[in-house]
């Protein structure tokens, strides 16, 4: 069973299962190079050529219908390849997509699921018969999970308990279900970070100030007895949330400082950081008590975890420390994209009853064609790069000690938004201005930290790893063993942690290679390990989109393993560069 599903809106994404297996995963923001695209086009087309048997359409709500027939434009678009698809609607279930993703691919046969979201599906609810009904978004779930079903009218992924909020509901409930209009744990994360000059979706910046900031008597507490504090925190659902920095002369800021200490630390204040000190501590142990509520409601011991929050590496570390008795499982794709992975997997286990296989790489971009690209390698030669042919590992490995800035582009691209050895920028990570110097190069703000990549047979000796055994999907930010303390200054982050990405040869040969040479000079098992892209652009997809960025950029090499190929910036594209403010 051939089997597209799709997830419309931001982290746009396709997702096609052939037999329960992923034959590929892409965003669509990779094919289209528009950021957080939300059309999946690119992605449906990929997959039609190959055979359909059903598309599953995902999202949070029923897209419009076309003129005349009154389609959505995704099934409209397959149906003029493949009249005959079967189409699945579960725009309303998107929380049930996050679920499934976590679930299926841990390869748990049993667990509880802990969905944190920003605003799920919209959904009606009849709390008392003739009365109006109340309507609000999905935030946060737990489900009972199980390969096998109990009892044949139960499904495989049962809900146990639901929180839905929306702007203006009033507050009602019962044990599994509640809605209310305070601002939930991803809301008051976005509110900070459009208080901090972010995006709502950009998160990720104000987890990296988190640790610069500490405990005020000058921020208020986010929330009071598990629910926004409505004195703090304005919902404006589901597009994000605001601070009500009015009511508290600590936080105030001008409109023209509000981004100022983004590229100018000595403007950085108290009350940014230590805001974003205070939505990390408070969100994260709220994310726990829902894993202990988890645990005693459906008794299981294995918990996997999904929704926006569960890229948030810092409180996934928090966890493995908090319950060193639980078996947890955070989806690597746990951002709305991933809901196409399980969507896709949750219908091939209804209809065929056997179970899809467990997440065993993220290396799942479509196959490229090297053919293709030698077309695209001859630019290279065209634009005056210098090239050198037979490449080994051991030579990267050289250049990259040498505090040179390597691209590596190899194989199939990675699923969700970590660059795991297949498009990567590699550096030294004992050079002490390494992420002054590549934050620069990317074009980032300044505060914001870099992961790394270590042999998986080092792990342990380098990190409290609390119990796990691998990292392979990088996230977890944990903290460097103090024996370890000031060996790789450009990877630790200012609170002594590195998000870190375990390698073994068979996951990745060249990679692992090449951090195995990297050791052999240096000493040390762990390269320096960031996105190849630049500031506000996707990660690239295309051997062309590894060009185009090279070429614009001041990254010193560019190595393509695939062809044993290494090209060398030209001295007129670095000149350029070292002039761009």
């Amino acid at each position: 069973m051939n089997i597209l599903a799709i997830n419309p809106g931001h982290n746009g994404s396709a997702a096609y299962l052939v037999n329960g297996e992923i034959d590929f995963y892409i965003e669509e923001e990779r094919l289209s190079r528009s950021k957080y695209d939300g059309n999946p086009f690119r992605g449906i087309l990929l997959a039609i050529h190959k055979g359909i048997d059903a598309l599953v359409i995902g999202g949070t709500s029923k897209v419009s219908g076309l003129p005349w027939t009154g389609e959505d434009p995704y099934t409209a678009l397959v149906r003029k390849f493949l009249p005959d698809i079967m189409v699945i609607d579960l725009s309303h279930e998107h929380h049930l997509g996050h679920v499934a993703s976590a679930f299926y691919n841990s390869g748990f046969k049993e667990a509880a699921a802990v969905i944190v979201d920003g605003a799920g599906s919209r959904v009606e609810i009849n709390y008392q018969e003739g009365s109006p009904p109340n309507v609000g978004f999905e935030t946060e779930s737990i489900y009972d999970c199980s390969t096998k079903k109990k009892e044949e009218e139960l499904p495989y992924l049962q809900r146990v308990y639901k929180r839905f909020a929306d702007n203006n509901t009033l507050s009602m409930g019962s044990d599994d279900l509640t809605m209310d209009s305070s601002v939930t744990i991803v809301k008051a994360y976005e509110a900070v970070s459009e208080y901090l000059g972010f995006g709502f979706i950009e998160a990720g910046k104000t987890m990296g100030l988190a640790p610069y900031g500490e405990k005020s008597k000058e921020i208020p507490n986010l929330f009071e007895g598990g629910l926004g504090n409505k004195n703090v925190l304005i919902p404006h659902y589901p597009a994000g949330a605001f601070i009500d920095h009015s009511r508290y002369p600590s936080l105030s800021i001008s409109n023209d400082k509000k981004t100022l200490w983004h590229t100018d630390s000595s403007q950085l204040t108290d009350a940014a950081k230590n805001l974003a000190w205070a939505v990390q501590d408070e969100t994260q142990t709220l994310v726990g008590d829902l894993i202990e509520k988890a645990v005693k409601i459906t008794g299981k011991k294995n918990i996997v975890i999904a929704g926006g929050y569960g890229l948030n590496c810092v409180a996934n570390y928090y966890y493995q420390k908090r319950f060193p008795d639980l078996n947890i499982f955070v989806d690597p794709v746990s951002h709305d994209g991933g809901t196409a992975i399980g969507l896709a997997k949750l219908v091939y286990h209804q209809n065929t009853k056997n179970v899809p296989a467990k997440l065993s790489s993220l290396y799942l971009g479509p196959e490229i064609n090297p053919d293709l690209d030698l077309i695209n390698i001859e630019e290279l030669v065209n634009l005056g790069c210098e090239s050198t042919e037979n490449v080994k590992p051991s030579d990267v490995a050289k250049l990259i000690s040498e505090k040179n800035t390597v691209a590596i582009f190899q194989g199939r691209s990675e699923a969700g938004p970590r660059a795991l050895g297949n498009r990567s920028i590699l550096y030294d990570p004992t050079d002490p201005q390494g992420k002054d110097y590549v934050n620069k190069v990317k074009g980032r703000e300044w505060f914001r930290p870099f992961a790394g990549s270590i042999l998986q047979e080092d792990f342990e000796e380098w990190f409290d790893t609390y119990g796990l055994k691998e990292s392979p999907y990088m996230m977890y930010a944990m903290d460097f063993k103090l024996e370890k303390h000031g060996e790789c200054p450009a990877i630790t982050h200012v609170d002594g942690t590195c998000r870190i990405q375990t390698v073994t040869k068979k996951q990745n040969p060249v990679y692992y290679s090449l951090i195995k040479e990297f050791k052999k000079i240096t000493g040390v098992p762990i390269v320096f390990n960031t996105s190849f892209n630049l500031a506000g652009e996707p990660l690239v997809e295309s051997l062309q989109d590894a060009i185009e960025t090279f070429g614009k950029s001041q990254i010193d090499y560019l190595y393509l393993p695939d062809y044993k190929l290494l090209f060398k910036a030209t001295s007129q594209q670095t000149e350029e560069d070292s002039q761009t403010p």
